[in-house]
């Protein structure tokens, strides 16, 4: 089952259960402890209570006649580094001075996470993602998202683009976070996913397309089996020490890197696909 924020043609904003063409707008009015997406989400049974708050009077809505928002309610977002193999061989290519701090921390127990972006700070699907300007060579991050409860439990997936600004984290490892967060630099969307059983790592296919001027510049595939760490692991390092009472967004690590000599341009579109939950599409501008 599929769950998200859409805008409907009347300008209305709405939480709804996504099908395969329509969209079928919950009546978050029948119980007051369920406002939000994300409160469905962190329920004991969000399918269930999903399917209870199904709106009887309004028709289902052809999902191209909807604008979808991305998911997010009031969680911080944080995201997880050098979990893939590829991860690491980039971050260590592009970073002379830190190229053993790569190495290290993809066999260590403990993993790399950081601060990504506040709810306000997200981008919604169809808007534009944005290369900073003091940057030179940028790239979009196409990563599985993880919707977490307060207790960190996973319940739910969605679709991350971390945009980094690789010539910035290079010059210095300690500029990670002007790399990674900056207006515009985080995506999310376009549904989630409920997590009622746990994701086949070979099934999960991840995809990454940059066109430009209408034509497929770069491609790149991966799949969750090349993931270094599980899931649960990435989800339950986030959780020593820090309480989230909102629940969290955590992305975890990209498999899929552009070459070195690639950088995103204004007006590059692009598209993140993960099997099972469908197409991030983004434009990019860049100043």
């Amino acid at each position: 089952m599929k769950l998200a924020r859409v805008l409907l043609p009347n300008a209305e904003v709405h939480v709804a259960l996504v099908e395969d063409a329509s969209v079928r707008v919950l009546d978050m009015t029948q119980m007051d402890d369920y406002q939000k997406l994300s409160d469905i989400l962190h329920a004991a049974d969000p399918a269930g209570l999903a399917k209870y708050l199904v709106h009887q009077k309004i028709a289902p809505v052809a999902s191209g006649e909807v604008r979808f928002l991305a998911p997010i309610d009031s969680q911080e977002i944080w995201a997880a580094g050098v979990t893939y193999k590829r991860s690491q061989q980039a971050r260590m290519d592009e970073s002379e001075h830190g190229a053993s701090h790569y190495d290290l921390v993809y066999s260590a127990d403990r993993p790399e996470l950081f601060y990504k972006a506040t709810p306000s700070q997200v981008v919604s699907p169809g808007e534009p993602v944005r290369v900073r300007a003091d940057s030179n060579w940028s790239v979009p991050e196409p990563e599985l998202a993880l919707m977490l409860t307060p207790d960190m439990k996973i319940c739910g997936y969605t679709i991350g683009n971390d945009m980094s600004a690789r010539d910035i984290e290079g010059e210095n490892p300690l500029y990670l976070p002007q790399a990674k967060v900056y207006n515009q630099s985080c995506a999310l969307g376009p549904v989630v996913l409920l997590a009622n059983e746990p994701l086949s790592p070979s099934e999960t296919k991840i995809t990454l397309e940059i066109a430009r001027g209408g034509d497929s510049i770069f491609e790149g595939e991966t799949a969750l089996d090349q993931l270094h760490r599980t899931l649960e692991e990435l989800a339950q390092w986030l959780g020593k020490e820090l309480d989230f009472p909102n629940g969290a967004v955590l992305f975890t690590g990209t498999g899929i890197i552009p070459p070195d000599q690639f950088t995103l341009e204004d007006g590059d579109v692009v598209t993140i696909e993960i099997a099972g939950i469908g197409k991030l599409i983004n434009p990019v501008v860049k100043a």
